[in-house]
């Protein structure tokens, strides 16, 4: 369960970006929605070495 500390006299919508922030660390929203379909472990691994490829070019090209 998040909890979200309220200073007294902070308002409502501060607190509530509080919480998104929390739960974006978290990570709920993305395992709930992994969830909700299952994913072939190749695919899996497929999408990482692709994105491990992207960012590996990403610092390369930063870094000439």
């Amino acid at each position: 369960m998040i909890i979200v500390p309220v200073k007294e006299g902070e308002t409502v919508d501060r607190a509530l970006k509080k919480l998104k922030r929390k739960f974006e660390k978290t990570g709920v929203v993305r395992e709930l929605r992994a969830r909700q379909k299952f994913t072939k472990p190749s695919i899996i691994r497929r999408e990482q070495l692709i994105k491990a490829r992207y960012v590996q070019k990403l610092r390369s090209e930063e870094q000439d």
